[in-house]
């Protein structure tokens, strides 16, 4: 497998929820600050400029949309990410291919599936440490943060694994 720079990819995770809620309600939660806060919580908190309502809004195709900082336990910064959406289908999936201090390559694509009852919410990342060697311990850290994103949209929005 190799990532946007031809070099080989270090790691990718997928995890997926099954949601008792609607596609458009769980979508318009999923492109909020408030929304991505609540699912980092109580772990991480992202910062977002002055003014930014929803995430996806004025996008440009590989342009850089701003920099978040993220702060452990919403407090500590340990890492940036300069946001960068490549794709985005309104409602259903966005892909955002960025950088971040500590990755070359970060790539988190996530989908809003319909389903009976719901939806399904699947999360896809790729990253590529600047430090390759670096690698296998991103990876649990990336593997935890998912999971509790996960365990806060089945709280929110009711529902378990898919």
């Amino acid at each position: 497998m190799t990532g946007a720079t031809g070099r080989p990819t270090l790691g990718e995770l997928r995890v997926a929820s099954r949601l008792a809620a609607d596609p458009e309600s769980v979508w318009s939660h999923a492109v909020t600050p408030a929304g991505v806060n609540r699912e980092l919580s109580p772990l991480l908190r992202m910062t977002f400029p002055k003014g930014v309502e929803e995430l996806t809004a004025g996008w440009r195709p590989g342009e850089r949309a701003f920099r978040s900082w993220l702060l452990l336990g919403g407090v500590l910064p340990v890492e940036y990410d300069d946001v960068c959406f490549v794709e985005i289908e309104p409602g259903r999936r966005f892909l955002e291919r960025s950088s971040l201090f500590s990755q070359r390559v970060w790539e988190h694509e996530r989908t809003v599936e319909p389903a009976a009852s719901g939806c399904v919410v699947t999360d896809r990342v790729r990253f590529e440490p600047r430090l390759a060697w670096l690698g296998p311990l991103f990876a649990p850290v990336f593997r935890l943060t998912f999971r509790l994103r996960h365990r806060n949209l089945r709280r929110i929005f009711r529902g378990g694994p898919a």
